[in-house]
């Protein structure tokens, strides 16, 4: 079994919940992987594939958060592994716009504080990677919470209608009770396909 962890928009393998995946693996003896993603969804997208066709399908799962999990969905489908997606963006083309930096001044990642350009042609980039619907549900496992205070939970789980969904009352876009869910998620990557 390998574990691909995506992050979310302007995050990083810094990021708590990449860090207490890592630390999960560890203490499992299960190899871990977590790039840096590029700002860019195309090159993101083309590098996870990468990483991805690395491993058997069946010994793969992706976890993906935010961002993340849009594509880890998209790579799901495309390589036919297992996801876990937490709090995963449905549309991000819609949710990104308003960050686009095109003569605005650079973001910054907020671990490293790095300066980050988002430009336009990102969001067509990331309407490329969208999947209408996920298919063979069974692979899929949606964390959502209700208190997400960036996007809404009732998105995600209509758009992963029939997959197995973990909805947590309350919490947050963080999901600051992460530590306690990861015993769950690993109960879901070492079932059977």
């Amino acid at each position: 079994m390998h574990i691909l962890y995506l992050h979310g928009f302007r995050s990083g393998p810094q990021s708590t919940k990449a860090q207490l995946m890592r630390a999960a693996c560890a203490h499992r003896g299960v190899p871990f992987d977590c790039p840096q993603l590029p700002v860019s969804p195309g090159q993101a997208a083309q590098l996870a594939h990468h990483r991805a066709t690395q491993y058997l399908p069946a010994e793969l799962t992706i976890v993906g958060s935010s961002l993340g999990g849009y594509y880890a969905t998209w790579l799901a489908e495309l390589v036919g592994c297992r996801a876990v997606l937490l709090n995963p963006a449905v549309n991000p083309a819609r949710d990104l716009a308003n960050y686009v930096t095109d003569g605005r001044g650079p973001l910054a990642h907020w671990h490293t504080q790095e300066p980050l350009e988002f430009h336009s042609r990102y969001l067509d980039e990331l309407r490329e990677l969208t999947v209408a619907a996920p298919t063979r549900r069974g692979r899929y496992l949606l964390v959502a919470a209700t208190g997400d205070e960036v996007l809404d939970w009732r998105e995600m789980s209509g758009h992963y209608r029939g997959c197995r969904q973990i909805i947590l009352q309350g919490s947050n876009h963080a999901i600051d009770e992460f530590e306690s869910l990861i015993p769950e998620l690993f109960d879901f990557i070492h079932e059977p396909h």
